[in-house]
């Protein structure tokens, strides 16, 4: 096949992120655009859009995910692509909608140039894959794939609001996410493509990366409960202080990640303190917390480790500590097929490449349970996201695309992808 045929337009593509990126939430920083939000109700809208305006027949299933269907020769398991289009408070333009609008132009230019495959290509927007206030990730795509339980849909925030009233309140059924969709039949194979959201391919000067897995990442909500008190008269040898024991659980957080044998990292994101007044010592606190790894046996000692940690640091305030823990996903090594074909693809376009794992969490690593998974990344500028300096540059958006296109038609052509 002549790949240049397949080339995006990439004029088209650029405009496509930037308008996309408007549709945010103007009181929050950044391009911010979370799950549930109404800028992120209009963006889906506006997806659903740009889908049919490539030619391909669109649906939402029961997990709320935006799938658009472009037919192909012979039906069969279909070809996945996609990514996500929520963002985190105070985001970029980037993450999870390069994959997205990426596919969607590849479906455009299928159908432009008359290149019609054998299988059904589907291009999903994955809802919700950024980390919501429940302790969860990449709820559409572990919805889809099976993985998403009712215990999940139970999860309550730090102030108590529920995931499934959340999900009752987007306008979704929550016992409709528990049930079959398209990922439970056969799939061909899915590939990803993402912005890398680290340094590696910047200061290699490579311009594509092939993922060979993606990390492990165990989270925690911890509930520290001591006692208020008037901040003037109750003696420091005689408080219970539950911020005091957080602060402290903090650094055994990060204790953790840096005593790692294999590269991993550990980080505390949020903290709630009640009554959260200067003249009145802390009576609760919550911390979420997570640890990431590819290193499947360090991190498989993780909860027990901390947990023990920061009850004994917690126990030395006289604070008592409760840690819920959510296993966001294991390990996942991406299929060796689907890694050998992206590669093929960036040869066969002139394109530099390597191949690395990814220590971000990706709707990749659920679909490679359900079937042969890969992803391909571009790069970052600086290694920035999750922030609103968040940049890709439009040629590196374009290259992806393209070498996005042409992993699609190999893995097409391929007769049967394996995980090994």
């Amino acid at each position: 096949m002549d790949l240049d045929r397949l080339a995006p337009d990439a004029a088209r593509l650029w405009a496509d992120v930037h308008e996309l990126a408007e549709l945010r939430d103007g009181a929050e920083p950044g391009w911010t655009r979370r799950v549930f939000s109404e800028p992120y109700r209009a963006a889906r809208d506006w997806v659903a859009a740009r889908m049919r305006d490539a030619g391909l027949a669109v649906t939402a299933d029961p997990a709320g995910n935006l799938v658009g269907r472009l037919p192909g020769r012979h039906g069969g398991p279909p070809l996945v692509t996609g990514s996500h289009t929520d963002t985190v408070r105070g985001g970029g333009r980037f993450d999870g909608v390069v994959g997205v609008l990426g596919a969607i132009e590849v479906a455009r230019r299928l159908r432009e140039t008359g290149t019609r495959l054998d299988h059904d290509l589907l291009v999903v927007d994955f809802l919700g894959e950024e980390a919501n206030p429940y302790s969860g990730t990449c709820l559409g795509s572990q919805a889809a794939c099976g993985v998403l339980s009712a215990a999940d849909l139970d999860r309550t925030d730090a102030r108590g609001a529920r995931l499934g009233d959340a999900v009752a309140g987007f306008g979704l059924d929550p016992s409709a996410m528990l049930a079959p969709t398209w990922a439970a039949g056969p799939l061909h194979g899915y590939v990803e493509l993402h912005v890398e959201q680290g340094a590696t391919l910047e200061r290699a000067g490579v311009g594509v990366g092939v993922v060979t897995a993606i990390v492990g990442i165990e989270r925690f909500l911890a509930r520290f409960t001591g006692r208020s008190d008037h901040a003037g008269t109750r003696a420091m040898d005689d408080r219970r202080d539950a911020l005091v024991a957080a602060a402290k659980a903090v650094l055994a957080v990060e204790r953790e990640g840096c005593g790692a044998p294999v590269h991993a990292v550990a980080t505390a994101g949020n903290l709630l303190v009640e009554p959260g007044a200067d003249n009145v010592v802390p009576g609760s606190t919550v911390l979420s917390a997570e640890f990431r790894s590819v290193d499947a046996g360090w991190l498989s000692g993780v909860r027990g480790r901390v947990t023990a940690e920061i009850a004994r640091l917690a126990a030395e305030n006289g604070v008592e500590a409760v840690l819920d823990w959510a296993a966001d996903n294991d390990v996942v090594p991406m299929a060796a097929s689907v890694q050998n074909l992206a590669g093929q693809a960036a040869d066969a376009l002139g394109l530099t490449w390597m191949a690395f794992p990814s220590g971000a969490g990706h709707d990749a690593a659920h679909l490679a349970a359900r079937c042969p998974a890969g992803m391909i990344f571009i790069p970052s500028r600086d290694g920035r996201s999750h922030c609103p300096e968040e940049w890709t540059d439009r040629a590196d958006v374009a290259a992806g695309a393209h070498v996005l296109a042409a992993t699609l038609t190999r893995m097409d052509a391929a007769p049967a992808l394996t995980a090994g």
